[in-house]
């Protein structure tokens, strides 16, 4: 991903805000709610952009 260094928090920020999202449509999954993927594919694709925001907030806190 190529981002620069001073848009990093923000991109990190997003990839937070869509994680909790993917979460929520876990949830809605688990409650029969299934939209486009199963709930335990939400849960990944929530737990795969997470760590992509720690990673972009951790590689901007050590570039700066």
């Amino acid at each position: 991903m190529f981002v620069r260094d001073k848009d990093k928090p923000m991109v990190a920020k997003a990839c937070f805000t869509a994680s909790v999202v993917a979460a929520g449509l876990a949830a809605l999954g688990a409650l029969g709610l299934d939209l486009y993927l199963a709930s335990t594919q939400w849960l990944l694709v929530a737990a795969v952009l997470g760590i992509w925001g720690s990673y972009l907030l951790l590689e901007a806190q050590f570039r700066l």
